[in-house]
């Protein structure tokens, strides 16, 4: 019953502050005796009938003074808790930690962005019960395709053989059915009929098919999601039609009406925290992970978050050589990936000469700057291609992967 009569003085004290100059003479004079009173008693340790009888005398007076601060509907206390939580969370989000989502694959292996996983034959596909507990664990998304028509399944390319893709077009779509976003929208074929699969706007469909249709063309020394012509140009046959303008990539895979051409999930990428609080009070260090905004870089041209490995802080000259990043002239240090990269093991496919860091040209980090890069440096846009990031973008740096609920999950590297 005290902690009862506390609460009370403590909305009595809240309507005294806030309504003090609305009220009479007579209505404030009536509040402050009912408060002494309920004051005194719970200071003397009163019984609890008496503090009952006055926290019920107190209430009628705050019935009849407390406006819109007592009594409240059910309805105003909910939108005044979320309204307060809201503030309190993006205060949180936006000085301390903040969840971020890995979209590309310009870091993996050390982060994943979304990435497929390919089931060959139709037995190997997870049921609806296992589906579900992969989308639970691991975010996975289906994406199954069936031919229309007998023949063998065929890729359509563009580009030359320096640099081929797969057509697509942008379709709207929706994200957690709810959000409106952009897909891709691929069209392969079947003999003559075509077969589409959308994915989302990020995720790489290359790497999916080559997976599917090419598995012999994974190695340790390329990188999933590098272009078609450069995995599979000298082990595949291509076709042209007859206008010569479209080239169609061959699997080899000939499927009947109602057979399955393609099974994939699309397992979402890793999710983390990042710590925005440490470089207000600390410098970044060369080779931690880098989150930092993007308006202030005119080679990219749009405010997004975007997170690499910083490799240069300023005053530093960046080369590289055979696979290898220097740093000062020495190979770099300061994180594992550095060293996998120059030795091209695991899934590291080494560093890669190319735009502002081909052979034999050096990179020199400017004051208030830094160089941020890729680790799979074979499929990353990265400040080999736009440069730097000024030091007033840099957000912080990533603490620990929550979701999904892989070998990544902990803390982050």
């Amino acid at each position: 019953m005290r902690e009862n009569a506390a609460h009370w003085l403590e909305l009595a004290e809240k309507v005294y502050c806030y309504r003090r100059d609305l009220l009479t003479a007579a209505q404030l004079g009536e509040l402050q005796s009912q408060t002494a009173a309920l004051q005194r008693l719970l200071k003397d340790k009163a019984e609890p009938m008496k503090l009952k009888l006055a926290i019920e005398s107190l209430e009628d007076v705050l019935r009849r003074t407390g406006g819109t601060h007592y009594p409240k509907s059910s309805l105003v206390e909910n939108v005044e808790f979320f309204l307060v939580a809201a503030i309190v969370i993006l205060g949180f989000r936006t000085y301390f930690i903040q969840p971020f989502k890995i979209p590309t694959n310009s870091m993996w292996p050390t982060y994943n962005g979304m990435t497929p996983e390919v089931f060959r034959a139709k037995a190997d596909e997870p049921g609806y019960v296992h589906q579900g507990a992969r989308l639970l664990a691991f975010g996975a998304r289906p994406r199954r395709v069936d031919a229309q028509s007998d023949g063998e399944v065929l890729i359509p390319l563009i580009g030359n053989n320096d640099r081929a893709i797969i057509p697509y077009r942008n379709v709207p779509g929706r994200s957690w059915f709810v959000f409106p976003t952009t897909h891709k929208e691929y069209t392969l074929l079947v003999g003559k009929e075509p077969v589409t699969v959308r994915v989302p706007a990020d995720f790489d469909f290359e790497w999916a098919i080559r997976d599917a249709f090419f598995p012999e063309a994974r190695d340790n020394h390329e990188p999933a999601g590098v272009d078609l012509a450069h995995l599979l140009g000298k082990q595949a046959k291509v076709l042209r039609d007859g206008t010569g303008r479209v080239r169609f990539l061959t699997t080899g895979k000939q499927v009947k009406a109602g057979d399955r051409v393609l099974a994939f999930d699309i397992l979402t990428g890793d999710q983390l925290f990042v710590d925005r609080m440490s470089y207000h009070f600390v410098r970044p260090t060369v080779g931690q992970g880098f989150v930092f905004r993007t308006g202030n870089i005119p080679g990219i041209g749009q405010d997004q978050y975007y997170i690499k490995r910083l490799v240069g802080v300023p005053g530093d000259e960046l080369e590289i050589k055979d696979y290898t990043l220097y740093r000062n002239g020495r190979p770099i240090t300061g994180a594992d990936a550095f060293t996998q990269n120059g030795k091209r093991t695991g899934n590291y496919v080494g560093y890669r000469n190319e735009h502002a860091l081909t052979e034999g040209h050096v990179m020199k980090v400017p004051p208030e700057s830094y160089l941020a890069l890729g680790d799979n440096s074979a499929n990353s846009q990265d400040g080999r291609y736009w440069g730097y990031v000024p030091a007033r973008d840099a957000i912080g740096r990533p603490l620990f992967i929550y979701y999904p609920f892989t070998r990544h999950w902990g803390p982050a590297r």
